[in-house]
């Protein structure tokens, strides 16, 4: 049993002691956001913020969850309160396939989080461990760009 917060909500989930985080939120936790990709943290797609951070649950064990905070993209918006990078990715239609978005989406979270200004340098940076081959990279850096100046609070 592993117990943490999981995208604000405490939860308590039964994993076996070598479980994946990505196991345990797409098994026992029943969600869907974080995906499977490559498994050896090369391509994003199973990218969460734990603790803030953008972390790998592809190999990160479960267990060091253990009272930790775990956010999804199903914690950054819900469908009548969208995030404004939910919202601004859906306004610059910023995915095609939408394989790698969960995992953008939480990375380009925690960057604004951390510089609720960041030039495209910045973004590029902080999206570079994600393998998307769709082609959208300038839609992704609108958005990201579109979702920033949303977020900003006027003087």
């Amino acid at each position: 049993m592993v117990a943490f917060t999981l995208n604000g909500a405490p939860v308590a989930l039964e994993v076996s002691p070598d479980a994946s985080l990505l196991h345990a939120l797409r098994g026992p936790a029943g969600l869907s956001g974080p995906r499977f990709g490559c498994g050896t943290e090369q391509c994003g797609t199973c990218m969460v913020l734990l603790d803030g951070a953008p972390s790998y649950a592809c190999t990160l064990a479960a267990s060091a969850c253990a009272g930790r905070a775990v956010t999804t993209v199903e914690g950054l918006g819900t469908p009548d309160a969208p995030h404004p990078l939910q919202a601004a990715f859906l306004a610059e239609q910023a995915g095609q396939c939408g394989y790698c978005l969960s995992g953008i989406l939480v990375s380009a979270a925690a960057l604004l989080a951390r510089d609720p200004d960041p030039d495209d340098g910045a973004i590029r940076a902080a999206l570079d461990p994600h393998l998307c081959r769709c082609g959208s990279h300038n839609r992704i850096l609108r958005a990201v760009r579109r979702a920033a100046a949303a977020m900003r609070v006027p003087a």
